[in-house]
């Protein structure tokens, strides 16, 4: 489906509105999932999670995966050293061509390296929630997602096995 330079347009908005839009290089395009290569980008500071801080401008393989509702990033260093896995709860990923659009949810979690994880964001969810940001609809679905990806970790059955296929320097 992508021709030429293989870029994917990526669209990834935010209930806060502030959405991200960007072309990335494709890495891979399986269908039930893109892998591109980009740089973190759109945090208003770096983000310390316990020992490991990630700051925009880090390398990382993003995993958009259409019809789910989560998506997966490898995220680097400028070293090239690997971080870990960090996975943003969807409302919805969407593909009409190249280009792909998702809404985050608040809620994200991250994989450290050993296998440990942590999830963030919880209250910003609940604060959406609260306001009338999102419906309870949406605001169960982003719970259920997280229970559903915690589970999976705990299972050794997330993140997916195409997520481990690439790295970095191996993309």
């Amino acid at each position: 489906m992508f021709a030429g330079n293989m870029k994917v347009h990526l669209v990834y908005r935010r209930i806060s509105g502030r959405d991200i839009e960007r072309d990335d290089e494709v890495i891979a395009d399986l269908k039930d999932v893109i892998v591109a290569r980009s740089k973190l980008e759109g945090m208003s500071r770096e983000l310390r999670i316990d020992d490991v801080v990630l700051k925009n401008g880090y390398p990382m393989l993003y995993f958009a995966f259409p019809g789910k509702k989560y998506d997966i990033l490898k995220i680097y260093d400028l070293q090239g050293r690997y971080l870990g896995i960090y996975v943003d709860v969807l409302a919805y990923t969407k593909r009409e061509g190249t280009k792909i659009e998702m809404l985050d949810l608040f809620i994200d979690i991250f994989i450290f390296p050993d296998g440990r994880f942590k999830v963030l964001d919880e209250e910003e969810l609940d604060a959406a929630f609260k306001k009338g940001l999102i419906n309870e609809k949406l605001y169960r679905d982003a719970r259920s997602t997280m229970r559903k990806i915690i589970e999976g970790i705990e299972e050794h059955a997330f993140p997916p096995d195409i997520v481990h296929r690439y790295s970095l320097n191996h993309a």
